[in-house]
């Protein structure tokens, strides 16, 4: 039978921001079971449904343009209108591309309701994970996502800091699931541009003074002074008044006015990945694009020059041999990775990324051909193991203990009208407003 007439998987995509809609839907197109009716083997490409979680971090248009990746649908919803959704549709696979608490959150919601459904005999595969490096609140990140069938982790080294997490805690580890991030790609490194160009892959943390933040673009701005002959780019992950996965109060924009600019000095917005196409040089504090540069064999350094900190995450590379400060890279510096590192940290640089998925599509298509159905989701934290903990963070998104929704929970809102959507719009105005100008201002008074 040719794959054309095969019916094609059905995936669904929760995701709370811009980066991790692209994570999310990206996994899901590596993960996506393979039909069995396409003959050939061949893997059909799934009908893709994405939701995204309305919040601050809400992507715009734009932002999601840049991501590149093309939903069969796509709609904005709370969380309880999220949950009335799943009980509507069915789907193959279900991917919850949220933070921690957000994934806690939908994964009762859906207990709840899936349980009340008795007549959906079958429910689809849930599946989370991170983003990019987990270099911070490792056990209490993981906890949050424990109850998913599948807690994908990036790296063979995630994978094993995973399931001792679980295994330490008394929780079933077996949901832990060994892939790489779902974003690499790209041709690899083979020389020197013309002009030869340094990347700073800027984050929205990452640090967060503007003490830091204004050290860091001196001297890349100096970088590009010192070396006239090369085409030094600051990549920015957001346009202001856009939010990403972290807020982002001091925005590289907004200092970059004050300054005076060499001609070789650019801002540039835009896929990662096309941005690498014309790197020499990868510059970063602790961004994922390093993994991605890495994967290519690009040059790439982790700066050192506001020390190796958990705060930073650039302790993560301690090892990499990528660590390397301002001053080595203007005399020219260019740092060689330390290959057992490399591997270990999911790059695969070697060549094995085809397969890296291959693991979570057997197991997808395991428990989707388990006679009766999948069991029902048993998420770590209950009213009974975490009954101060887990009330609280049910209740951000309008959920009961138990994983109803609330009384006075966000009605349902298929096709919010005109107005509506004015009103939202200027609501996240305000916010990112007050944010990235009020904030500032109220922090800088309360230091005098």
């Amino acid at each position: 039978m040719p794959a054309s007439t095969a019916n094609p998987p059905r995936i669904a995509v929760l995701a709370d921001s811009d980066t991790r809609w692209k994570w999310g839907a990206l996994t899901a197109s590596r993960i996506a079971p393979i039909e069995a009716g396409s003959g050939d083997g061949a893997q059909v490409a799934p009908v893709l449904d994405g939701f995204l979680l309305r919040g601050r971090a809400t992507p715009t248009p734009r932002q999601l343009a840049e991501v590149g990746v093309h939903a069969d649908s796509m709609r904005e919803v709370t969380a309880v209108e999220f949950l009335r959704a799943m009980t509507q549709t069915s789907y193959d696979v279900l991917v919850l591309a949220l933070v921690g608490g957000g994934v806690q959150a939908v994964l009762h919601g859906l207990k709840r309701v899936w349980e009340e459904n008795s007549d959906r005999r079958v429910r689809p595969v849930v599946v989370t994970g991170y983003v990019g490096v987990v270099y911070e609140k490792l056990a209490d990140g993981l906890l949050l996502r424990h109850g998913a069938d599948l807690v994908l982790a990036n790296s063979r080294q995630d994978a094993e800091r995973f399931s001792a997490v679980y295994d330490g805690v008394g929780a079933d580890s077996s949901s832990v699931t060994e892939v790489a991030l779902p974003f690499l790609g790209g041709a690899p490194y083979e020389g020197e541009h013309d002009p030869y160009t340094v990347v700073f892959a800027a984050q929205p943390s990452v640090p967060e003074s503007r003490k830091d933040r204004t050290y860091l673009l001196n001297r890349l701005v100096q970088h590009a002074r010192l070396h006239p002959e090369r085409e030094v780019l600051l990549k920015l992950r957001s346009r202001p008044g856009e939010h990403t996965t972290h807020i982002e109060e001091l925005p590289y924009q907004k200092l970059a006015q004050r300054l005076d600019l060499p001609a070789n000095f650019r801002l540039v917005y835009g896929n990662m990945g096309e941005v690498l196409d014309r790197t020499d040089l990868m510059v970063t504090i602790s961004s994922t694009a390093a993994l991605e540069s890495l994967h290519r064999r690009i040059p790439t350094v982790v700066l050192s020059d506001l020390g190796v900190r958990e705060a930073l995450g650039n302790h993560h590379f301690v090892g990499s041999g990528c660590l390397a400060s301002w001053d080595q890279l203007d005399e020219g510096h260019r740092p060689t990775p330390d290959e057992e590192w490399v591997s270990r940290q999911g790059v695969a640089a070697d060549g094995s990324y085809a397969t890296a998925f291959d693991p979570a599509r057997e197991r997808i298509a395991k428990l989707l051909d388990r006679p009766g159905g999948l069991p029902p989701l048993t998420p770590y934290y209950t009213p009974a193991t975490a009954p101060g903990y887990l009330p609280g963070i049910l209740a951000r998104h309008h959920l009961g203990p138990d994983g109803s929704p609330l009384p006075g929970a966000p009605a349902h809102d298929k096709d919010p009208g005109p107005v509506r959507q004015i009103v939202r719009r200027a609501a996240r105005g305000a916010y990112r407003h007050g944010v990235q100008r009020v904030a500032p201002v109220i922090r800088r008074m309360g230091e005098l």
